[in-house]
Order: structure tokens, then C-alpha cells, then sequence
């Protein structure tokens, strides 16, 4: 299993933790399905009230989709299926309040995650950066999600600049993206302290408000999406280019 679960039964906090540490928490396509189940078994599981999501380790949350995972794909460019569009609770009508912990990297596909919680909390050790555009590929579901967290031009920058420059958690927390920033290390317990006070509160008030706070961005969310596989398949480069721009490109960056 990559995804572990472990909820409190006393507190009504679940967390659920990305486990693939050697991999940097990448998704492949085993733990894309085994996040959609998480979700799914938790809509049910009304002894849990709000979740806690974080990733095992120090590296990384989470550095996206797995490169050596092998997408299946329609030949047919109005059918293509993007293997993440599914792995955030939101997708799968989860309407349980989702606290982000983060620690070390979070990058790419982190924020289908990411942009599907309702805040992140982060330690100093955090990093956020958008690789897409350095390895040939179109920033589309990404920016969607990142455009109604963060200002518009924080969001266009961190797409733009792809692989050369990092957000650090500071930055983060200062455009408000980032919600609190802790000690190191301290992501995760700061995380279920704010869950275990929302878990507190009467239930139904409490998803009756997530679902009020994500109607005021269900919206653009839903134009951007549509429009998301099309330039995708207009501005990607072909895999085989993708994987030479990421075995040749350089490791340097800039963290600001």
C-alpha cells in the first residue's frame, strides 16, 4: 500500500499519508487508485470529520505524477485521460474538511492535491515549483487550481518559471497560500491541531461550509477545466522530447 490511513476515533480526525518516500511521495497509477478509494471510503466513515494529508519523510509531500508511470491513452485527441484529474478529494465528492501538511517538495501534480484541500500549513523546509513548462508540457489543470489559491501573478510566475525558480514556504505564507508556517517538523502536528478544532464543531455546519467556500470557485474551476485537454494536446511536446528536456536540463534553481 502506498497510501496510509490512520484516523482518531476520540479526535474524528483521519490522516492520510502519501507513502512512497523513496519515490518522493510520486503518484503512480497504484496509488492514484488507492487515493480515489481513501476518499471514497471516507465520505462514508462518518466517525472522521476532518482529515489531515501529508507525505511520509523529509524530502518531499509530494513531486506529482511518477515519470516511470505508463499512461494509457486514446488515440484520438478529444479523448485524452489525464491520470490525476481523480486523486483529490473534492473529484470524489469528499466534502469533509482536508488540512494540508507539508514538508520539503511539492511540485507538479501535488496541486491537484493541493488545490482540492481547504489550507496548508507548512514548515520552513517546504518548496513549491511547477516543472511543466521546463520539460515541454502545458501547465493546465496545475494553474487552474493554483490561479484561485494564490495571486494570479504568484500563480503565472510559478507556472512560467518551471524548474528554475522555487517558492519557499516563507513566500508561500506571505502571499497566503500557505496558511500558517511552523517550526521544522511541525507541519504535521499543526495541522491536526486545526482538524481536531474543526472536528469539533457540529458536522453538518461545518461541510455545509466547505461546500459554500468551494461554490464561489466552482466556476472558473469548471471553464478552466474544459478547456484544459485541448491545450494540452495543442502545446504538448511529444513524450519522447519531454524525456530528453528532463534528462538534459540542469538541477540549479532559485529559491525565493
Amino acid at each position: 500500500m502506498s497510501v496510509r490511513v490512520g484516523a482518531d476515533k476520540d479526535t474524528g480526525v483521519a490522516v492520510v499519508t502519501l507513502d512512497r518516500p523513496e519515490r518522493l511521495n510520486a503518484i503512480d497509477l497504484g496509488m492514484r487508485d488507492e487515493l480515489v478509494d481513501v476518499w471514497r471510503a471516507l465520505r462514508f466513515d462518518d466517525s472522521v470529520r476532518a482529515v489531515v494529508l501529508t507525505g511520509a519523510g523529509e524530502r518531499a509531500f509530494c513531486t506529482g505524477i511518477d515519470r516511470d508511470a505508463v499512461v494509457p491513452q486514446p488515440n484520438s485527441p478529444y479523448m485524452a485521460d489525464d491520470p490525476l484529474l481523480r486523486v483529490g478529494p473534492k473529484a470524489n465528492d469528499l466534502w469533509k474538511p482536508v488540512v494540508a501538511a507539508v514538508r520539503g517538495m511539492a511540485c507538479g501534480g501535488a496541486f491537484y492535491l493541493l488545490g482540492e484541500s481547504e489550507f496548508v500549513v507548512a514548515d520552513p523546509t517546504a518548496t513549491f515549483f511547477d516543472p511543466h513548462t521546463t520539460y515541454g508540457m502545458v501547465s493546465a489543470y496545475e494553474s487552474v487550481l493554483m490561479a484561485q489559491s494564490m495571486p494570479f501573478g504568484e500563480a503565472a510566475r510559478m507556472a512560467l518559471m518551471g524548474t528554475a525558480e522555487r517558492m519557499s514556504a516563507r513566500r508561500a505564507h506571505e502571499i497566503g497560500f500557505v496558511s500558517e508556517l511552523t517550526e521544522e517538523g511541525g507541519a504535521l502536528a499543526a495541522a491536526r491541531r486545526c482538524a481536531e478544532v474543526i472536528a469539533g464543531c457540529p458536522t453538518e455546519a461545518v461541510q455545509g461550509t466547505v461546500r459554500a467556500l468551494w461554490a464561489a470557485k466552482e466556476a472558473a474551476l469548471a471553464h478552466g477545466f474544459a478547456q484544459a485537454p485541448h491545450l494540452i494536446s495543442l502545446g504538448n511536446l511529444p513524450a519522447g522530447r519531454q524525456a530528453e528536456l528532463f534528462r538534459e536540463r540542469g538541477r540549479e534553481f532559485r529559491l525565493r
